[in-house]
């Protein structure tokens, strides 16, 4: 008996989560289009650009973003209707305990939060690249950049500094370079300009000089010919977007971090959050799944949309505190992990409690 339970309630759930998520998902692309219809008018892009490259992007993005949301509203819609119409009263009556109940809603959800892990840190970034480039060609057409006064440490030993740079160009005008040893400074080369070769993935320069210390020698090399020198540095680090982290898949934001981390740049952390982030958002689909049952279970007499007001209003006060959290992080006052982790803390606590309160 209990095994076709199971299966009745994993069937209801899955059918429901999957209509919620389709319901939500059309919606979300109805009230996108009517913000960016304009943009798709005016610009030259394609029917296929549009509905390959942006909303496939948009679909997968917006899902791994709700989808802890579309896991609540689906399980007290359809726990709610069940406890109207006695079926959990029944199930409870007939000697099935509530933690027993409890079994296939939590291996319902577990399933969607291996769904949710794979989204969060493999599939969502790798389609919102095509989604971001869309919007960043078509619809927001200032990307924002690193073009003056550039602080960057290229290697252990190794600092850059650039005054100016032209992204239209690639091109550079006053850079320096120096050259650590053991905390002294060994050489220090100067260049009025220079510009990026893309053939050799180098950099061009012109009218420079070089400057090595051997002790108290100094040695001063005054170029003017070109000369080509390879540094770790390209174009690309000039280019900063906020949601760049967006399309990067979990090991391209390790890689990222490493990288930033030995320039000394504080972008480090903002990959750090996004990475505990998708982690984080994958288990609140287990404690949102345990509210959701303690809620919808016991018949009420608002009914239907009483559970749902409960359920929207604890989706609204999640969003909320994820959004804290993410400041909380952002600024440096708990880590990383505190900081993307201190909702689900707080509402392990809520589940335990509503549980703890439910219809035995």
């Amino acid at each position: 008996m209990l095994k076709t339970i199971d299966r009745y309630l994993i069937r209801k759930y899955t059918a429901t989560f999957f209509f919620s998520l389709l319901i939500f998902t059309l919606i979300s692309m109805a009230i996108d289009f009517s913000e960016k219809v304009k943009s798709f008018i005016e610009k030259p892009c394609t029917l296929r650009e549009i509905l390959i490259d942006y909303y496939l992007g948009f679909v997968f993005y917006m899902g791994g973003l709700l989808l802890p949301l579309y896991v609540l509203i689906a399980v007290i819609f359809f726990t709610s209707r069940m406890a109207f119409n006695a079926e959990i009263l029944s199930l409870l009556n007939a000697g099935v305990s509530f933690r027993r109940l409890l079994r296939p809603y939590l291996l319902t959800a577990a399933g969607i939060m291996v769904l949710h892990l794979a989204l969060n840190h493999f599939l969502v970034p790798l389609t919102s690249k095509s989604r971001l480039h869309f919007e960043r060609t078509y619809v927001w057409t200032d990307p924002k950049g690193r073009n003056s006064n550039v602080h960057l440490l290229v290697a252990p030993d190794t600092r850059i500094f650039v005054r100016d740079y032209n992204p239209n160009t690639k091109s550079i005008i006053g850079l320096r370079v120096d050259h650590f040893r053991d905390n002294r400074l060994i050489s220090l080369l100067d260049a009025q300009h220079a510009s990026w070769v893309e053939e050799k993935q180098c950099w061009r320069l012109s009218s420079y000089t070089i400057r090595t210390f051997d002790g108290l020698r100094e040695t001063l090399i005054d170029g003017q010919a070109l000369l080509d020198t390879a540094l770790n540095l390209t174009p690309q680090d000039f280019v900063w977007f906020h949601n760049l982290n967006e399309e990067m898949t979990t090991p391209e934001l390790l890689a990222a971090m490493e990288r930033d981390r030995s320039r000394g740049l504080i972008t480090s952390r903002q990959f750090e959050i996004e990475l505990h982030r998708r982690t984080a958002d994958a288990f609140t689909t287990l404690i949102l799944t345990l509210i959701g049952v303690a809620v919808a279970a016991r018949k009420v007499r608002g009914g239907m949309g009483l559970h749902l007001a409960i359920g929207i209003g604890l989706g609204a006060v999640y969003i909320l505190l994820s959004k804290f959290a993410i400041s909380f992080a952002a600024s440096g006052s708990v880590s990383a992990f505190v900081g993307m982790w201190i909702p689900n803390f707080l509402f392990c606590a809520v589940a335990a409690w509503l549980v703890h309160k439910a219809q035995k």
